[in-house]
């Protein structure tokens, strides 16, 4: 069993490592945890590396591998780069007021295998007033299970603003080989790009990059009770 210090360092080394693919710096560990000095980093992740938490990678500078996380961690803890803003209650487009914003929702998303790529409007939603109007937003239906963790349903309708980059860490529509999206958290390291899912029974996929277009990035959704 870990200490509160040992379980708050193990995530945060997972957390740096998910959201930008290095480890962090003692510094930033020795920052993270409120110490004063770096040798109480070292007993931790020496206590880590001892109980099978964390491996130290040889011959390489600040370079350490999560293997595991407590059974105590929640998805919040390990999935913590995004928390949706849920938006509750039935979606019924015909009572939406004039005088809001409204987004077009072009169909189904996948959060599991992929699905023919989203082109079509088949509704509209009011846009949430927690979102600056003047962006430029579409709506998706979810599908599937596999962003679970990351507190997004199958049947939710996520709201997606549009752009074609996105940060590492940030959940997006993946557009893959121009005819198949998916919903998923990406990373980029040098010319891969990972696609992974918030769902220990998803595998990640790994593409190269010519294979892999962004078409937007995920802000917001709606969820039906």
């Amino acid at each position: 069993m870990l200490t509160k210090k040992q379980k708050n360092l193990l995530l945060f080394i997972n957390k740096k490592l998910r959201s930008s693919g290095v480890s962090p710096s003692y510094e930033e560990m020795k920052q993270s945890l409120n110490l004063k000095s770096k040798s109480g980093i070292h007993r931790l992740i020496s206590a880590l590396e001892e109980r099978g938490f964390i491996k130290r990678l040889a011959h390489k500078a600040r370079a350490l591998e999560v293997i595991k996380l407590p059974e105590t961690a929640s998805a919040n803890d390990i999935y913590n780069n995004f928390s949706p803003s849920v938006i509750k209650g039935g979606l019924d487009e015909e009572q939406v007021p004039s005088d809001e914003v409204e987004v077009p929702v072009l169909g189904k998303i996948a959060a599991g295998t992929p699905v023919e790529a989203i082109q079509n409007e088949v509704a509209r939603i009011p846009l949430p007033n927690n979102l600056e109007k003047n962006g430029d937003y579409f709506g998706l239906k979810v599908q599937g299970d596999s962003m679970i963790e990351a507190g997004i349903h199958e049947g939710d309708t996520v709201i997606i603003r549009r752009t074609d980059t996105a940060d590492n860490g940030k959940i997006v529509v993946a557009l893959i080989d121009e005819h198949e999206a998916m919903l998923k958290r990406i990373r980029k390291k040098g010319k891969v790009v990972a696609l992974e899912s918030a769902n220990r029974k998803y595998e990640t996929k790994i593409f190269g990059p010519d294979r892999v277009k962004v078409q937007g990035v995920l802000v917001s959704l709606y969820r039906n009770f």
